[in-house]
């Protein structure tokens, strides 16, 4: 058996795990969900072949979902500590991005939205190749209209803010651990920390 990836990816509505060997993809599950990423994940993991042992495991650290994040991150930390593997984060905006080019005809600059919570995007724009102009933002719809850098849009967010742009090209896409092999080398070495784009929705009560 050669060099195992599991890929772990619940920072959406979509819930996906991928199991890679030598760099080739060998079993997947993926399904959107909405909620209840934590009763789907190690189910979607142990269907895997060997339950999902890897090697290395790659999780997607946000920006996103405040929940589905954490238990991404924490359901890939545990595994990482009883395998002994290790374990590194990659950006939901740059794979999204990567799946974007992948369907394109010909490689163009694009401008990935997802949608943030309470009327709000996380935007970032992409270069033909895939590497980021600069760090992602939260931003209002009408902000978000203004910082439209490429020639298509992709992401959760697409088709909404495509009709608020002068883009007519667009992707309505969620991330798939399966396609993470399309994502650079140098943007799936992240550090597994949590990157939420965003204050949670609920704040701890202050003692008085």
């Amino acid at each position: 058996m050669g060099e195992r990836l599991l890929a772990i990816d619940t920072a959406t509505v979509a819930c996906s795990v991928a199991l890679f060997e030598d760099g080739a993809l060998i079993a997947a599950d993926y399904a959107e969900i909405g909620r209840g990423h934590a009763e789907k994940l190690i189910p979607a993991i142990a269907g895997l072949p060997d339950r999902g042992k890897a090697d290395r495991i790659l999780v997607n650290c946000g920006p996103g979902s405040f929940t589905g994040v954490r238990i991404g991150i924490s359901a890939a930390k545990a595994l990482a500590l009883a395998w002994g593997a290790d374990i590194h984060g990659y950006s939901c905006l740059s794979l999204v991005a990567a799946q974007a080019l992948k369907q394109m005809e010909s490689p163009r600059p694009v401008c990935v939205a997802m949608l943030a919570g309470h009327g709000e995007y996380f935007l970032q724009n992409f270069t033909a190749t895939g590497e980021p102009i600069a760090p992602f933002a939260t931003l209002t719809p009408d902000e978000a209209a203004g910082q439209v850098a490429g020639d298509v849009i992709a992401g959760s967010a697409a088709s909404e803010l495509a009709a608020a742009t002068s883009v007519d090209a667009y992707f309505s896409i969620l991330p798939n651990a399966a396609h993470i092999s399309l994502v650079a080398g140098n943007m799936k070495n992240l550090a597994a920390r949590p990157n939420y784009g965003r204050k949670p929705d609920a704040q701890p009560a202050k003692i008085v």
